[in-house]
């Protein structure tokens, strides 16, 4: 997308987020991974159909917190809800409905390197656990056959608030570092060994941006966004894959074939199988109770989530996410419109 298109975006957003909300139909909170194609099919739903719908992107863990508390009508998670989470809900039972894919990129702040550099798993997650201090260290080096790396000190920057990107991040660390695993291991916040914190995708990649020798972690469409340079990550196959739409796409294709009408759709696709799987890719959901308080909001709600996984998803790729393949948002629209928001 070229930047005049999406600083157009940007603005539109502005101008919903920041509209009273009494003139709002439906307000949500949540996830800011997903931030950029929602406040796309929220500006796009409101000239369509009149409806506004205020979102705020608070994080994945201030999304279940006012979900929970019922302050918002929806909320939005790239880290889907515990058990826990979800018998404290005061609403009652909650759906978790895949609404994109995206990736997570591993990006950095090193201008003298020209082409992307290549990781594994095991050598970021000891960068993220501050056993490898150097950007020229022995191990980042044996990846990178060739390319001249400083002798610089890595500075990492991680989420400092509660995040569904850093669950995916962690979610795949975990899955690759037995050292992870044991500790800080995944979660919306975890401890994290080193590192500074940053509110948000922005807020971590606008320090990535500012310091040189950074790492950090953020969603495809940010680092685009503020061309950022990212890594390639080598894959469960032993591929290194750059993050795309299709590589996201390949990655999620095992998982959406396992799945049913009757999930609950909290599933986990980072490290997948496949030659062609960029191994940190997730789902992202929207939060919303089976049962509506209201039924003039629960109608409102039921109509813009069947707008979203129909016409919404055409606009997914434009903004670096890949849709949802076609029989999944079927199988969702069913789903919701027999067994879900519908009024108490």
């Amino acid at each position: 997308m070229r930047i005049i298109s999406r600083l157009a975006l940007v603005a539109a957003a502005f101008a919903l987020h920041a509209a009273p909300a009494a003139a709002q139909d439906l307000t949500g909170a949540g996830a800011t991974f997903p931030n950029p194609i929602y406040s796309k099919w929220f500006s796009d739903y409101a000239t369509k159909t009149g409806v506004k719908i205020n979102y705020q992107p608070i994080g994945s863990g201030g999304g279940i917190r006012q979900l929970s508390e019922q302050t918002v009508d929806f909320g939005a998670t790239d880290a889907p809800m515990s058990d826990d989470e979800l018998a404290k809900a005061k609403g009652g039972a909650v759906l978790h409905i895949p609404t994109v894919l995206g990736a997570v990129v591993v990006t950095y702040n090193l201008p003298e390197i020209k082409k992307p550099l290549r990781l594994d798993g095991a050598t970021l997650a000891d960068i993220f656990l501050g056993r490898i201090t150097k950007w020229n260290d022995a191990r980042i080096a044996a990846i990178n056959p060739g390319v001249k790396l400083p002798g610089t000190d890595i500075l990492v920057v991680h989420r400092s608030d509660g995040s569904g990107t850093s669950y995916v991040f962690t979610d795949y660390l975990a899955s690759v570092s037995p050292q992870w695993a044991a500790k800080p291991g995944k979660g919306k916040e975890v401890q994290w060994p080193v590192g500074l914190g940053g509110k948000g995708n922005e807020g971590v990649a606008g320090q990535v941006r500012q310091i040189p020798g950074s790492i950090g972690y953020i969603e495809l469409a940010y680092a685009k966004q503020n061309k950022l340079a990212y890594a390639d990550m080598k894959n469960a196959a032993g591929s290194f894959v750059t993050p795309t739409i299709d590589a996201v796409t390949a990655a999620a294709a095992g998982a959406v074939a396992k799945l049913s009408p009757t999930t609950d759709y909290r599933v986990s696709i980072v490290n997948a199988a496949g030659k062609d799987a960029y191994p940190i890719s997730s789902f992202t959901w929207l939060l919303v109770y089976k049962q509506q308080s209201d039924a003039t909001k629960g109608k409102k709600l039921l109509d813009f989530v069947r707008w979203a996984l129909t016409e919404g998803e055409k606009s997914a790729a434009s903004l670096d996410y890949a849709p949802l393949p076609a029989a999944m948002s079927k199988q969702l629209i069913k789903r919701i419109e027999t067994a879900a928001v519908t009024s108490k």
